[in-house]
């Protein structure tokens, strides 16, 4: 399902923390040990040559709307009943920056104060999707 989503990280070993911290309500992400930088989605080793194991963090989950988009065709499955939909940048409070999917309650605005919330699919996969604050 995700192994060609650049939007969720793969059902894998090494993503277990980010699909656990899901199905808890917590927006769960790895940290380089040595950049500082957020990985996502989750991987054994950083892209940016460092060699130190990522450490996993759990973010607050708020903040503002950096940049929108509304792909189509849809790029889940889970969401093909639902296109248009919108895939949102979150500039979060920890002052970082993630896509998230979804979105169904409002329009979204550059600027506009949005949290992340879980939200079970079908398959009983809970996907991460923004709301308004």
């Amino acid at each position: 399902m995700s192994a060609v989503n650049p939007l969720l990280p793969p059902i894998v070993p090494e993503a277990a923390p980010f699909w656990e911290g899901a199905l808890a309500g917590e927006l769960r992400l790895q940290r380089c040990a040595d950049s500082g930088r957020l990985l996502f989605p989750p991987r054994s080793l950083s892209p940016w040559g460092e060699h130190r194991p990522p450490e996993w963090v759990t973010l607050s989950g708020r903040g503002s709307v950096w940049s929108f988009v509304r792909p189509h065709p849809p790029l889940l499955p889970y969401f093909a009943g639902r296109a248009p939909y919108t895939v949102v940048l979150v500039a979060l409070e920890e002052d970082e920056r993630v896509r998230l999917v979804g979105g169904f309650e409002g329009e979204p605005a550059i600027g506009l104060a949005v949290r992340v919330a879980f939200a079970p699919s079908e398959n009983g996969i809970a996907l991460p999707r923004w709301l308004p604050a």
